[in-house]
């Protein structure tokens, strides 16, 4: 099939990128490169299959006509790029809602006017929750815990777009959604937790696991905000790959459907308290962090409910917390040049 990914040479996409062209899939990246480790995803992709093994688009989702063009002969749309930070969007809330709203919308639009009607995947995200402050959050002695919802937080659970970035990752959420009902185009939302793995540059905004081993590893400075005792489910990228695939290839019963995407119950992390000492004993040294105050908008506690992805996609994590931790640790400390330049 002929795949278009945009944000291809990104974490998430560099990922499905390898795989899809190992497959022998035809394989079209569109991206900008501006995102931090993207140029060298890119370079990792095109040593490892060479100039002729896809084909790259250097695009940016906010130029309507070369974005319509890339999409034009595209079977399978995956909608990854994106500006990711909310405290980036909070000091450029015109950026943000350009990429990220009416980036989503040129795609859609594209789409809607191919030749093809092809699917389209968009990577959403737990903050179109917003705050939840209606969950009532229990306190632990290392981790918060919702009361009421022991398998974490459903897709039917009401949208409180907070934050200019959840207001643009929402408004694409919604189009992409409703598209599949007035054009009858073939989407499928992800409301994606926190997704981690090799090939992820994180940093203190954004990718957070990835950022830190890498600031642990190079001894640069951790800020841990609020308490650490802040949880969210955590999911390998690999196991988010297998729910992109099950829901293409279940493309004509799962058409127009939106999925909380995450590790689920049983993949969970507090940010400090757990994932502290679980990061000592892989460096075998104890690691000094400093400590500030909450940020805005930053959640006591996420946890998708995935039982509907389990149910429709016929899709479960497989890799669990410490193995998937422990394996990007072990990619980190293989690849530590890349993160000192």
């Amino acid at each position: 099939m002929r795949y278009l990914v945009t944000g291809g040479a990104g974490f998430i996409g560099a990922n499905y990128v390898h795989r899809l062209v190992a497959r022998g899939e035809y394989v079209t990246v569109y991206d900008n490169l501006s995102r931090p480790g993207a140029i060298r995803n890119l370079a990792w992709l095109r040593e490892t299959f060479g100039a002729d093994g896809f084909a790259f688009i250097h695009g940016d989702v906010r130029d309507a006509a070369l974005l319509t063009a890339a999409v034009r002969d595209a079977e399978v749309l995956v909608h990854l790029a994106s500006q990711v930070a909310v405290t980036y969007s909070v000091q450029h809330p015109r950026e943000d809602i350009e990429i990220n709203a009416l980036g989503t919308f040129n795609l859609l639009e594209a789409a809607r006017l191919s030749r093809h009607a092809p699917v389209i995947l968009y990577a959403s995200t737990n903050k179109v929750y917003g705050g939840m402050e209606e969950a009532i959050i229990q306190e632990g002695e290392t981790s918060y815990h919702y009361r009421d919802y022991p398998e974490g937080i459903p897709e039917t659970y009401p949208l409180d777009f907070h934050s200019p970035y959840g207001n643009s990752k929402g408004a694409g959420d919604q189009y992409v959604r409703d598209y599949a009902r007035i054009y009858n185009l073939p989407t499928v939302v992800f409301r994606q937790s926190c997704i981690y793995g090799p090939r992820q540059f994180g940093m203190e905004d954004q990718g957070w696991v990835a950022w830190f081993i890498i600031a642990a590893l190079l001894e640069r400075p951790i800020t841990i905000y609020g308490d650490g005792k802040q949880v969210r489910d955590v999911l390998y990228v690999d196991d988010l790959l297998d729910a992109y695939d099950a829901a293409i290839a279940r493309i004509q019963t799962v058409r127009g459907q939106i999925y909380n995407v995450g590790g689920g119950a049983r993949n969970t992390l507090s940010v400090w308290r757990e994932f502290g000492p679980l990061l000592e004993r892989l460096l075998g040294r104890a690691i000094q962090v400093q400590w500030a105050h909450w940020r805005p908008g930053d959640q006591r506690i996420y946890v998708s409910d995935i039982r509907k992805a389990a149910r429709d996609l016929d899709w479960q994590p497989r890799v669990g917390v410490e193995e998937g931790i422990t394996q990007l640790y072990k990619w980190v400390v293989e690849n530590r040049e890349l993160f000192s330049k």
